[in-house]
């Protein structure tokens, strides 16, 4: 690959920029080769070849003159002695901002620990915020990066090229720049699976002299009909981008023989979006569409502003292919995204009100603001950015998109919080629904309300959508905090009638207040709650208001609550880091196995409730990241615990004989067990087994499942919200 020379560059951003100002950038060259210089690449080049490579690729995205020089100065802070106040004093406060940005990106250590990674692509989102360009440059110097990849290590090719495709390419998709999206989709795909890019791209070549063939006879006629029709237009035929195949045989369990529209035309109109509509009028007469297959994005335009309408048809011969059909402008957009959008002329650097391509950026800042544990940062920033969408309408014809799997409790919340808290109820098409009915394409939907209502605990067992989540949290954590302060208030007043005091006179006289202050909180309502909670007790709060001597007199006050006593297998034994006498017990939606992962949970006044880390209930109970606490294993060697399994197998003779033996040679005990014949000469066997730890469960499933006829095996969980 050829050194990219400044000149490049200039000629680059002249094109779409003719006012542009070029003494910028060439003092910024010339600032970064004197500060790289001696500097060399693993390639053997120098290292100035790198940010002249960035600042190319940002001029291609046609981006504003400072981020193009910010792309020949991004590294000069963190790979030379640089500092922060000489770029200052050379180029002024604003690029300084985006390349100290960009540096404070770069140092940003992207691992497998989720808590880890939550918390850095928390500070990457705030980076954007601050000034979109910061991420614009770090994409871009993740791209030539992975150009060069091949010149690293294995073992690090491999970890950049997993972060890129975890983090990078969906960021790069909710920008809506395509083109780059899929070159780093495919460096990344023949650093991580090269065995299978190599396998697929042998199979795309041998097939290659079809496929050109092919796609020539297609683009003839589409062209041609097009210019009959007076439509003008230009077509592009392509092979799919191998990625995008491969995961299409993945998700499909499919070998590429199978994958039948690996080819894919693009009509790009000149004009205006009814000739996109008339042509597809064309298309559809020449060969035969397949229903199901066609999405109209220009009606209902993708988050990330991508339109186009795509529709895959039939030939003659039983060739399938997609077809997209877009503008000039939309295609545009489809390639740069938010490049696309970019208003270099007024330096526009960070998103207004008043640009609605930035107002998923905004709200996802500020919902991700309010979630505080890591685990659902995680989930909710993959439902922003992953987003498989769904298009539905408000009965007035609005048009509303949705992440798949989402309900009608996310489309409530979408239109406004109030009608989220008080919906009781839709109708979908005019048929009345239950409220975990998920949302389908061309849904008309219908929210009815009853003034007073309030969300349940159960919603955040559906819901999908950061808003929805958040705003249902807000609401019960409010009522619960309401709930506490009445049952504090109760507590503290049932205790001062025992020494003939009144709590209402307390409050006037402002004594409450004090003694609220006094144990570090600011308001009554703190302490009430605190109360409510058993965070404090009320004799700590007596302790303050009345006199020792006056205490003393009456005798010690019975307890307000029975022993809290462990429940269900006491000899199960988990301790929590840093205490020996904390309650717990195991919660009965995931019932830990020992060698499994667990997280405790402080309940209120039932001690700390024991969850498998990948219990799918777990989420929904984090909603207090306070209540969160380490634990761990703590066993006898003789200890076993109960596990149900069920195993669905064909009903013959000798079955129930050859799976007891099976557990009788791994010395499990059998506690109970129960048949159901079902239809079909099938049966559902359900034991109550004894094992030991994780390991001991996954032998005896495996055993199960090699014997002829037995065709699932399946630990039994009971799916339903742990009290908290």
């Amino acid at each position: 690959m050829a050194m990219v020379r400044f000149e490049d560059i200039v000629e680059e951003i002249l094109r779409y920029n003719p006012e542009a100002d070029i003494d910028l950038l060439r003092r910024a060259y010339i600032f970064s080769g004197k500060e790289h210089r001696g500097q060399v690449r693993l390639s053997g080049e120098p290292y100035l070849s790198h940010p002249l490579a960035v600042a190319k690729i940002l001029a291609e995205t046609r981006l504003d003159v400072i981020s193009v020089a910010v792309g020949l100065l991004h590294d000069v802070i963190e790979d030379t002695l640089t500092t922060r106040e000489e770029v200052e004093s050379y180029f002024g406060a604003d690029i300084t901002n985006i390349v100290a940005g960009v540096t404070k990106i770069s140092k940003i250590p992207f691992t497998s620990q989720e808590e880890i990674q939550a918390e850095n692509l928390r500070k990457m989102i705030l980076a954007m915020v601050d000034d979109i360009r910061v991420i614009l440059v770090k994409i871009a110097d993740r791209l030539h990066n992975m150009r060069t990849l091949h010149f690293h290590m294995p073992k690090q090719q491999e970890r950049i090229a997993r972060e890129t495709l975890d983090i990078y390419v969906p960021l790069v998709y909710r920008l809506g720049m395509g083109k780059i999206k899929s070159e780093l989709e495919y460096l990344a795909f023949c650093h991580l699976y090269p065995e299978s890019y190599q396998s697929l791209k042998n199979k795309i070549e041998k097939e290659r002299k079809v496929s050109q063939s092919f796609i020539k006879k297609i683009t003839r006629i589409l062209e041609t009909n097009m210019r009959k029709n007076k439509i003008f237009a230009k077509v592009e035929g392509r092979v799919k981008h191998l990625y995008s195949i491969y995961q299409k045989m993945l998700r499909q369990k499919i070998s590429l023989d199978e994958v039948y529209d690996y080819i894919a035309f693009r009509v790009i109109t000149n004009y205006n979006v009814a000739d996109c509509y008339a042509a597809l009028g064309i298309i559809h007469n020449l060969w035969s569409p397949i229903p199901e297959r066609f999405k109209d994005y220009i009606a209902m335009p993708k988050p990330n502003k991508y339109q186009s309408l795509h529709t895959s048809v039939i030939s003659k011969d039983g060739n399938v292919f997609e077809i997209q059909i877009r503008t000039k402008e939309m295609h545009k957009i489809s390639e740069e995204g938010i490049a696309a959008h970019w208003k270099y002329k007024e330096k526009k650097s960070t998103p207004t009100a008043e640009d609605q391509e930035f107002l998923w950026l905004r709200q996802m800042v500020e919902w991700q603001q309010e979630v505080k544990d890591p685990r659902e940062f995680m989930h909710s920033l993959k439902v922003d950015l992953y987003q498989d969408e769904v298009y539905t309408f408000t009965p007035k014809g609005m048009v509303k998109s949705f992440p798949r799997g989402a309900t009608v409790i996310d489309f409530a919340y979408s239109i406004h919080t109030e009608l989220g808290h008080q919906c009781v109820g839709a109708r979908i098409n005019g048929k009345l629904i239950p409220l975990k009915t998920t949302l389908k394409n061309g849904d008309i939907v219908e929210i009815i309300t009853s003034p007073g209502h309030g969300p349940s605990r159960d919603w955040l067992t559906f819901v999908q959508t950061s808003r929805a989540r958040s705003k249902i949290k807000q609401w019960l954590n409010r009522k619960e905090r309401e709930r506490s302060i009445e049952l504090g208030k109760k507590l503290l007043e049932k205790e001062l009638k025992r020494y003939h005091h009144s709590l209402k006179k307390l409050l006037s006289k402002g004594e409450i207040r004090e003694v609220a202050s006094q144990l570090g909180h600011p308001q009554e309502n703190d302490l009430f709650s605190a109360l409510g909670f058993g965070n404090l007790s009320p004799r700590q709060v007596l302790s303050r208001l009345l006199p020792p001597e006056e205490l003393e007199k009456k005798e010690a006050p019975k307890p307000l609550h029975p022993p809290l006593i462990r429940r269900r297998l006491v000899e199960k034994k988990v301790r929590v880091k840093g205490h020996d006498d904390l309650l717990t017990y195991f919660a009965r939606c995931c019932n830990p196995i020992p060698g499994e992962s667990i997280v405790g949970y402080i309940t209120r006044n039932r001690g700390i409730s024991i969850h498998s880390a990948d219990c799918p209930n777990l989420m929904n109970l984090l909603y207090d990241t306070a209540r969160v606490i380490e634990v761990e294993w703590e066993l006898d060697k003789d200890y076993s615990c109960p596990v149900e399994v069920s195993i669905y197998l064909e009903d013959r003779p000798g079955m129930l004989a050859k799976i007891t033996s099976a557990i009788a040679t791994l010395k499990t005990n059998i506690k109970n067990i129960t048949q159901k014949e079902l239809e079909g000469k099938k049966a559902l066997v359900h034991l109550l087994l004894e094992v030991k730890d994780i390991n001991h469960l996954r032998k005896i499933v495996s055993s199960l499942r090699s014997i002829k006829g037995v065709i699932e095996v399946k630990r039994v969980l009971r799916q339903t919200l742990a009290a908290s």
